[in-house]
């Protein structure tokens, strides 16, 4: 039995989501994601300015004038989310942790998605895979999507960015859209981001607080590693130790978004403190150029 307070959440995420597909995403999301490829339609009579190569000679043959082939897109896709519920997820100094942060644009992606008749599958992750939902169309399996998100309990604390990739790899043969929701703080999963990215069409969506980035001069604070419980004291009012710590983290962002870069992954850089929907808009825009 699904508790009360998980079904409210749902059907706010719903509510909240459902109007920005139907303003702003649905149409934006059809127009950068294409289908698998062109299927056969019909044929027809050869009109002035058809191209010569759609000739269907056997149908033309039979019938003494030329006929052609007509073709239309075959827009089905199959939307693979990926989303690292590890307890890093856990963490947000602003009003939400980046774990609520991520199922809301799952749902928003995942609801976009169906009102283009698209299938939505879903791998929920953390150092082991903890749940696979296959991908299928309809309302109600999205809604089915978000309650688990949301009703989910992490067995893992931990994150292996490998590990997830290459059981999509394993049970994914059709060309897919993946989005590969985390913190990214992880290493070691080049080579399955890799294998992943050419046999499908692959968005990052990184997801950071901005105290992951830079410390404020508060003095003392305890910080506590969330993946493995590792408590270390810092004395923040030392300049010396915030900018060590920010120069690493800018390190590490660059050479996160460098990797991206250089295998072709599609990036979204979303923080906590500011909205999703202008990096979600502005990645919708770019994608629709590179199209056209």
């Amino acid at each position: 039995m699904i508790p009360k307070e998980i079904l409210k959440k749902v059907k706010r995420i719903e509510i909240t989501t459902r109007g920005m597909v139907n303003d702003v995403f649905s149409g934006e999301y059809h127009s950068v994601f294409k289908g698998r490829g062109m299927e056969f339609s019909e044929v027809r009579e050869y009109q002035v300015g058809d191209d010569i190569r759609t000739i269907d000679w056997n149908v033309t043959a039979r019938m003494g004038h030329p006929y052609v082939k007509i073709f239309e897109e075959e827009r089905e896709l199959t939307v693979m989310l990926l989303v690292d519920v590890s307890s890093s997820g856990n963490f947000g100094t602003f009003e939400r942790m980046k774990g609520e942060i991520a199922i809301e644009i799952c749902a928003l992606l995942a609801f976009s998605a169906i009102k283009n008749n698209d299938k939505v599958g879903l791998i929920i992750f953390t150092d082991t895979i903890e749940k696979f939902i296959p991908p299928k169309k309809g309302k109600a399996h999205v809604l089915r999507v978000l309650r688990e998100l949301l009703y989910h309990e992490p067995q893992g604390t931990q994150t292996n960015i490998s590990n997830a990739l290459e059981y999509l790899n394993r049970i994914t043969r059709r060309k897919s859209v993946v989005f590969l929701v985390s913190d990214f703080i992880n290493t070691g999963y080049e080579k399955a981001l890799q294998i992943a990215n050419k046999r499908h069409d692959t968005v990052a969506i990184t997801i950071t607080d901005p105290r992951e980035l830079e410390f404020p001069d508060v003095g003392f604070i305890e910080l506590e590693d969330a993946e493995t419980g590792e408590i270390v004291l810092v004395d923040t009012s030392y300049s010396e130790v915030r900018s060590v710590y920010a120069s690493k983290s800018i390190q590490d962002v660059q050479r996160r978004d460098k990797l991206f870069q250089s295998m072709n992954v599609d990036h979204i850089n979303i923080r906590t403190d500011q909205s999703y929907i202008d990096p979600l808009i502005r990645f919708f825009k770019m994608r629709a150029k590179r199209f056209r």
